[in-house]
């Protein structure tokens, strides 16, 4: 833009600059096609399915590092797709290329007749059989489980109850101690505690009996309205500052259709995770039941890689780093990564930190 120009002529210079930036916006999202924001494509296969759980085996990509297979256990708040949103950004690629044997669980799209399953059913029998598949199908006693975020509190509980089919245990973004949100005085770091504790038991009761479910669309809108700044400004400027690079504008794209897919929690489930866990903190202080079994955390004695993000606002880290005191294992790690909640996932600079953190951890205990 020229130098000196009258302010007139200035405005009138950058309002020409914005309406050829809005011009190209629009000529390469009439350009885009439908499969160009395809996520999740890594190649890989059906090997069990259970209900609306479907177990996926992903072919390899590298020699064979790591001899005893990775499950993958996403919870049921968003979808395992973060995990292979695109091929650049993609944990389970990384995994791959780094000689990794990788199955991973996607738990379906919960309806309102699935309201009664609850914490008990996904561990005890969706992820148990996905387990055993694993181990029957390799001859193996045990194998290495990943959890992350709820599927942590999933893996967790598993590892406790059945801790000789546990080879390693990694942990990533995992909520813990759930009363540990405000450890840092940080604000706007821990809502979704702060929000879960203000609720009566009668309050969250209500919630489900009216929609038989948690609504994805409900969990969306408490998840957007944790960062209302960047959620209201996110298609004006977020979406414009694209519009010069058709390769952020996919990687745009494909976020929001990520975050447009996130299914319904299956009704009891949902209320133990509100109420037994955010409420009443009860894993962290071991009194949450599986059944008729109570989870108690200092069984777990494999290996633990705890994962967490250092600005992750959802799940503020001392909720999951409260880990190390709670687990039975003498051999506990923790990684912290720079990022927040999702950036550990997806962002650049994690790409070639977190899949490498994991393996060079396995790698040592293999």
């Amino acid at each position: 833009m020229p130098k000196n120009l009258h302010p007139a002529a200035q405005v009138l210079e950058e309002m020409n600059a914005l309406n050829l930036k809005l011009a190209r916006g629009h000529r390469m999202l009439q350009r885009i096609k439908d499969e160009q924001v395809k996520i999740a494509t890594a190649d890989k296969e059906v090997v069990l399915r259970q209900d609306k759980t479907t177990l996926y085996r992903y072919k390899p990509t590298a020699k064979r590092r790591i001899g005893t297979p990775v499950l993958v256990a996403y919870g049921q708040v968003g979808r395992y797709t973060m995990t292979d949103l695109q091929e650049d950004r993609s944990l389970l690629r990384n995994l791959l290329s780094l000689g990794v044997d990788v199955y991973a669980v996607d738990w379906g799209s919960p309806s309102r007749g699935d309201r009664w399953l609850s914490f008990e059913d996904y561990v005890e029998v969706y992820l148990a059989g996905c387990v055993e598949h694993i181990c029957a199908a390799h001859g193996l006693p045990a194998i290495n489980l990943l959890g992350i975020c709820e599927g942590g509190d999933f893996s967790l509980c598993y590892a406790a109850l059945h801790p000789q089919r546990i080879r390693n245990l990694i942990l990533t973004i995992t909520p813990v101690d759930f009363h540990q949100d405000q450890a840092e005085g940080r604000p706007g770091h821990g809502l979704i505690n702060l929000w879960a504790r203000s609720l009566e038991d009668e309050d969250i009761e209500r919630l489900i009996e009216a929609n038989g479910n948690l609504p994805g669309e409900l969990m969306s809108h408490a998840f957007s309205q944790m960062t209302p700044a960047a959620s209201l400004s996110k298609y004006n400027l977020g979406l414009l500052d694209t519009f010069d690079d058709e390769g952020k504008l996919l990687n745009f794209l494909r976020m929001e259709k990520w975050l447009a897919d996130r299914p319904d929690h299956p009704g009891e489930a949902a209320k133990q995770l509100l109420i037994n866990l955010y409420k009443n903190n009860e894993l962290a202080r071991g009194e949450f039941r599986i059944g008729e079994r109570t989870v108690d955390l200092r069984a777990i004695t494999s290996p633990v890689l705890n994962v967490y993000a250092k600005d992750d606002h959802i799940i503020p880290p001392p909720t999951t780093r409260a880990l190390g005191a709670l687990v039975g294992t003498r051999d506990y790690t923790e990684l912290g990564l720079p990022g927040g909640h999702v950036g550990v996932f997806v962002s650049g600079k994690s790409q070639g930190v977190l899949g490498k953190g994991i393996v060079d951890w396995l790698g040592a205990r293999d």
